[in-house]
């Protein structure tokens, strides 16, 4: 089996969440709030029973107070755990009906891995809801630490985690073997006074850099400043604000089961396209004759 190569120090990653948590800072939830409420929606549009639920990751308590009203069931946590060649989700397989996760999945190493153990976990026409981080999240910040230590040190460092894409992640619920996928993104722009203040709000929520090839050299105060006069002049609105861009990807499949609706096969059809573009030519023909 080839080695799961490392993007995240998971043990560093554990560390910045305790430390959110200790910080505690009233409102740094708040994205975390938004997937939980996304999250909320869709499970209530689905309209039926889970008697088994797992939550994978962490939670702020919304997830479980969600799931509490929504399943009328059990419900678990499950970590992620390292190992030696990958991750290992800490579920049997077949044992649960439900599994959400909220804001956990981007800072997984083998996210294929993970993805095949959820649905394996799943009973036969269980449910999968997930949010994860990814697409341009962050690209204002991103955009202007390299261009500030490019200036400065001559080179940049990787500061800002790596995000999966809206088709890499349809991609992968349909390698790990889930019916029925979807994928959808939602877009949430926060302004702020200066871009020290989100990089307060990073920490606040435990989503600093965990990188494992990150540089070990910290930021220097004039690299930081230089970053916080582009981003001023690149990603400010006319009032002076700055944007900080985050991009929640949903994402929903099903464990398969002979219950559910299949897609037709090629050629299947009864009805072929050039017969139903003619009928209804045929039909707006006589409309015009009649009017």
């Amino acid at each position: 089996m080839d080695k799961i190569p490392r993007i995240f120090d998971l043990r560093l990653l554990e560390a910045r969440r305790a430390r959110a948590r200790r910080l505690a800072v009233p409102g740094a939830d708040f994205l975390f709030e938004r997937a939980v409420a996304d999250l909320g929606d869709r499970l209530a549009a689905v309209q039926r029973a889970f008697p088994r639920a797992a939550i994978i990751g962490p939670d702020t308590g919304a997830l479980q107070a969600l799931l509490g009203n929504a399943t009328n069931g059990v419900v678990e946590t499950a970590t992620i755990e390292a190992g030696p060649s990958g991750e290992r989700l800490a579920l049997e397989p077949g044992s649960i009906d439900l599994a959400v996760s909220v804001l956990a999945l981007q800072w997984v190493n083998d996210l294929p891995g993970v993805m095949a153990q959820i649905r394996r976990a799943l009973r036969p026409d269980g449910l999968f809801l997930g949010v994860l981080v990814g697409g341009e999240a962050l690209k204002e910040l991103r955009d202007v630490l390299t261009a500030a230590e490019s200036e400065i040190r001559g080179g940049a460092a990787p500061r800002i985690a790596p995000f999966a894409d809206l088709r890499d992640m349809g991609s992968l619920l349909q390698r790990a073997g889930f019916a029925l996928p979807v994928t959808d993104t939602d877009r949430v722009v926060v302004r702020y006074d200066t871009m020290f203040a989100l990089v307060r709000d990073l920490r606040a929520m435990g989503a600093t850099s965990v990188l494992v090839d990150r540089d070990p050299r910290p930021l220097t105060r004039d690299i930081a400043a230089r970053a916080a006069i582009l981003y001023a002049e690149r990603h400010a609105d006319p009032d002076g604000r700055i944007r900080a861009t985050f991009d929640l990807i949903s994402l929903s499949g099903w464990a398969p089961d002979a219950s559910q609706p299949k897609p037709l096969k090629p050629g299947s059809a009864k009805l072929r396209l050039q017969d139903a573009i003619e009928a209804a030519a045929k039909e707006a023909l006589n409309d015009g004759e009649t009017s």
